[in-house]
């Protein structure tokens, strides 16, 4: 229903956010080495790096044998399925996570965006404990990104291309544009939804910023800003 083109939020305290574009560098780089395998190597590169919760559960052996079943926790979250898959996380991550790198400076914003990752991960497999399917994509870390955002810079300006009758872009608060995302998911999730969506690992991610921005966040930064 709608993406965001951009924030109306300056970085103050880094002078370049090179953790966050180097991420969607990877990310992208990632998805072009998958995109140039072949249809069965691209399947076999999603169940051996995507995150399968019987796998990392120890209920079946992991694909890869010199790969730790917790690096799937991790590793899952730089594959996607497709271009719209991807660049939409990479969309969302361009938007708002230069500002959280900016928050709470360039490692700190590396280690949250991981954390983000794992316990994203970590959700989905708490609710699908006997799954046997790959989880993959970016949305759950970046899904921190935007729980850490709406804590931080609730107040800030961002320019939506929303649908009501034809696409228009509106500036309006990110509170209430994070607010209603977590509203679909939440919504999802009552009503069961059967789309091939990770509507646990989406809410888990954003669970983890919520909590951990306020931890890891530079002391001069205060909560609920962005006015």
């Amino acid at each position: 229903m709608f993406l965001p083109l951009h924030d109306s939020n300056p970085i103050r305290h880094v002078h370049f956010p090179y953790v966050n574009y180097g991420l969607i560098g990877i990310t992208i780089l990632v998805f072009l080495v998958q995109a140039a395998l072949p249809p069965s190597a691209f399947d076999a590169a999603t169940i051996n790096f995507g995150m399968i919760p019987i796998v990392v559960r120890d209920l079946y052996p992991q694909p890869v044998a010199w790969l730790p079943d917790w690096a799937n926790l991790v590793t899952y979250a730089f594959l996607h399925a497709d271009w719209l898959h991807l660049l939409t996380n990479m969309l969302f991550l361009w938007v708002f996570g230069d500002n959280i790198e900016d928050a709470l400076g360039h490692a700190k914003y590396l280690v949250f965006y991981l954390a983000c990752a794992v316990f994203a991960a970590l959700a989905h497999l708490l609710f699908n404990l006997e799954g046997n399917g790959p989880l993959i994509g970016a949305s759950g870390a970046v899904a921190g990104v935007m729980g850490a955002y709406i804590v931080l810079y609730p107040h800030a300006r961002v320019f939506v291309l929303a649908r009501i009758v034809w696409l228009i872009p509106l500036p309006v608060p990110a509170f209430w544009m994070l607010g209603f995302w977590i509203a679909t998911q939440l919504f999802y999730v009552v009503i069961g939804s059967d789309e091939p969506v990770a509507w646990w690992a989406h809410l888990g991610g954003f669970a983890a910023g919520l909590a951990l921005a306020p931890l890891l966040k530079r002391h001069n930064v205060p909560l609920w800003g962005g006015r």
